[in-house]
């Protein structure tokens, strides 16, 4: 990250360019696919691991991040724990080594963090589905190779009718749309896909007909210990360059570091940093110890465990680059530092994988027991 990525972020950043070389170098290290068992091409690392490798990315390029993150966890996953043995044969292997990359299809205009609002439908016709509809904010769109989309094969039953799809962009009705033209994480593509009749096989239907919310629920509910790692990554990066700044800069005959302002806002950073690093390592540990399942009975507790480490990290994130642009003054405020952009990047880690308020009432619900 520091010899090979550091040095071109910004210029990947300008020209809204996909590192998808940087992205296969860093396949070959295992990292697209480190939570898959060897069988299926992975390494077969814990979670614990997982998060130390989103956390470093991050430290040094979000939007990385931010495509390691839906390739491993968003979409092998869910693959890995309700696909078919033909399903995994054709695709896990592929998305562990990097050799393609997978995107996760949940999100609409009218349907955010109320998932089961979506509009998308798919109907049967033979043996195929016929998809319709749009799907907007996926990350990876214009570069995936397999997308998990989300679609409704029974509208009347609304969130248990609700069933996922592993769909290819060769498939005849399926577009690429419009870019969005974000605030941060620029290089990281996030656009529209447009599903008009597009034909997918009924055997490309992921687990049963009505099981694509809690399909889509698992893979929510364990992205956001990566999302809470990469929030980690991203403040301890604003940190560091926080510490270099101080000492460097002087003002009034000395170094700002000197000044007791300076020192109590880099404790601050630090003390909050350590406290989401403890929350997150201890939801991936709890993961990785069997102690709570988060597709299974104890979902509720195991999902507040995650929600805690994405809410805290999350928000934590944003206090701290905050702070950073600060120490930097108006310096900080210049697309020439790294801290203007991790200002930026910082913003989006809120809302996706579960807003703020959406982990809040998980936390809420699990501890008033409903």
């Amino acid at each position: 990250m520091e010899t090979e990525v550091r040095p071109v972020v910004k210029e990947l950043e300008r020209d809204e360019k996909f590192p998808l070389d940087l992205l296969k170098k860093i396949a070959e290290m295992g990292c697209c696919g480190m939570l898959m068992p060897e069988e299926w091409g992975g390494p077969g690392l814990d979670t614990v691991s997982y998060v130390l490798m989103i956390e470093e990315v991050a430290r040094v390029y979000t939007a990385m991040s931010t495509a390691l993150g839906v390739t491993n966890s968003a979409v092998q996953i869910p693959l890995l724990q309700f696909g078919s043995e033909a399903q995994k044969q054709k695709h896990l292997k592929r998305l562990a080594s990097g050799e393609i990359l997978g995107s996760f299809c949940l999100t609409e205009a009218a349907a955010g963090s109320d998932a089961a609002g979506i509009q998308a439908t798919a109907k049967r016709d033979g043996d195929i589905y016929r998809l319709n509809g749009a799907k907007t904010w996926v990350t990876n769109g214009s570069v995936a190779g397999v997308f998990i989309v989300f679609a409704k094969t029974n509208p009347e039953a609304g969130a248990k009718g609700i069933s996922a799809f592993l769909v290819e962009p060769t498939f005849k009705g399926f577009k690429i749309g419009r870019h969005e033209d974000k605030m941060g994480q620029r290089s990281s593509p996030s656009v529209e896909i447009l599903l008009n009749d597009c034909e997918v096989p009924a055997a490309n239907r992921l687990g049963e007909e009505g099981q694509g919310l809690k399909i889509a629920l698992t893979a929510l509910e364990g992205g956001r210990i990566g999302i809470a790692a990469q929030a980690v990554g991203l403040a301890q990066g604003a940190l560091d360059e926080s510490i270099k700044y101080a000492k460097q800069r002087r003002a009034f005959g000395k170094t700002i570091s000197d000044f007791q302002a300076i020192q109590w806002m880099i404790a601050d950073m630090q003390t909050e940093l350590e406290a989401a690093r403890g929350l997150t390592y201890y939801a991936a540990w709890l993961k990785d110890s069997g102690k709570i399942s988060l597709s299974g009975p104890a979902s509720a507790r195991g999902g507040a465990a995650a929600s805690k480490a994405k809410l805290y990290a999350s928000e934590m994130a944003n206090r701290v680059v905050y702070k950073a642009v600060q120490i930097h003054g108006s310096v900080g405020y210049s697309r020439e530092t790294d801290v203007e952009r991790m200002y930026r990047d910082a913003r989006v880690i809120t809302i996706y994988e579960g807003t703020s308020e959406v982990q809040r009432m998980i936390i809420a619900r699990d501890l008033l027991g409903k």
